[in-house]
């Protein structure tokens, strides 16, 4: 074919066709730099890990419902909802503000914070030292729990029960150990606290805190293993211009014997029972009758000598007039008592009731 018929070719092409193929390739180009970019884009900043990791440059640490941590920490959160709880520490807080109004003479308010599940091994990493942690002994369930006071309420506690002014803040002094007096002093408050929490749990189930000792070194106060759950009550005390937190650590073993208590929406609640319908069934049960049988005597025979019994045949029983007769419901005794008349009729006089034995309820 010669040049002249190329040409011709050439230019008889349409040419919107060739304006379709110069868009395609258009966006060909265009596809393959979006692709760059966006593979580009699938590296993450610093600042997309940290919040992956649960970090925070306002919070010291990992942040407990962020990230990594709050699918680490879902299981503890939620590990058991204890709702009677809630009301034993809204008792603790009104019968606390009494107390310590009247230990220190002062306006004292007492605010609950938080009610929480934690690990133990995690809190007592977290305690901000200096601190003051009592531990204390349940004498019923037989087992401890923690009381952590911290410094500020140390030095408020002290200053007012020492006379200081109102009106200004307790001047603390960081850097050495709490004194004789100091040590006491809180002591003192840390009684009367537990005091209260026993009252708090009377309703519930009696029980008696004592103080067993106190430590200023987490390690000493050890009570429970490092990963064993742990309820946490933070409290908040005021007194004017001071105050300080006192949290209260009680291991979930610890509440294990009041454990089927503390799981009632409200006090008094009864799982699976209705108390009318109980009373009701009492009452029918009242008034059931029941067949009464007075033994006159036994006497074991053969089945020969049974068989030989006629119209007339006489039997001997070994019973006397003056002994006194076995009164049956079934097979089970229950009363017995001498025999007379009344009105007629003969009588057995109830004398005794027949304690049920060990015998009869293996039987």
């Amino acid at each position: 074919m010669s040049e002249a018929g190329t040409e011709e070719i050439e230019k008889t092409q349409d040419p919107a066709l060739e304006e379709e193929r110069a868009d395609g390739a258009s966006d060909l180009d265009g596809d393959v730099d979006f692709d760059a970019e966006d593979s580009e884009s699938r590296i993450l900043d610093q600042d997309e890990i940290d919040s992956l990791l649960g970090f925070d440059d306002d919070v010291e640490g990992l942040a407990e419902n962020a990230g990594v941590m709050a699918l680490i920490n879902s299981a503890m959160v939620n590990y058991e909802r204890l709702p009677m709880l809630d009301i034993v520490f809204d008792r603790l807080v009104r019968l606390m503000s009494t107390s310590l109004r009247n230990l220190t003479s002062d306006n004292v308010e007492v605010s609950l914070d938080q009610v929480s599940t934690v690990r133990f091994g995690d809190y007592m990493n977290s305690i901000p030292l200096p601190a003051m942690l009592s531990v204390f002994k349940a004498e019923e369930w037989d087992n401890q729990g923690l009381m952590v006071t911290d410094s500020a309420l140390i030095y408020s506690i002290v200053d007012v029960l020492l006379g200081g002014r109102k009106g200004t803040p307790a001047i603390r002094i960081e850097g050495r150990p709490y004194t004789t007096i100091e040590t006491k002093l809180v002591e003192r408050m840390v009684q009367v606290t537990l005091s209260d929490l026993s009252s708090a749990f009377d309703p519930l189930s009696p029980v008696s805190f004592n103080l067993d000792r106190m430590e200023t070194n987490p390690r000493f106060a050890t009570i429970t293993q490092a990963g064993n759950a742990c309820v946490l009550a933070r409290l908040r005390v005021d007194m004017g211009d001071r105050g300080g937190r006192i949290e209260t650590l009680i291991p979930y073993a610890t509440l294990e014997p009041i454990r089927e208590l503390l799981l009632q929406m409200f006090m008094g609640e009864k799982f699976g029972r209705d108390s009318i319908w109980e009373n009701h069934l009492t009452q029918e049960l009242y008034q059931t009758d029941v067949q009464l049988q007075a033994v006159l005597g036994e006497k074991v025979l053969t089945l020969d000598e049974l068989l030989k019994w006629k119209v007339g045949t006489q039997v001997t029983f070994n019973t006397f007039v003056d002994e006194e007769l076995e009164l049956r419901c079934g097979d089970v005794p229950m009363f017995r008592g001498p025999v007379g008349q009344k009105l007629g009729n003969i009588a057995v006089k109830i004398d005794q009731y027949i304690q049920k034995s060990d015998e009869d309820d293996e039987l």
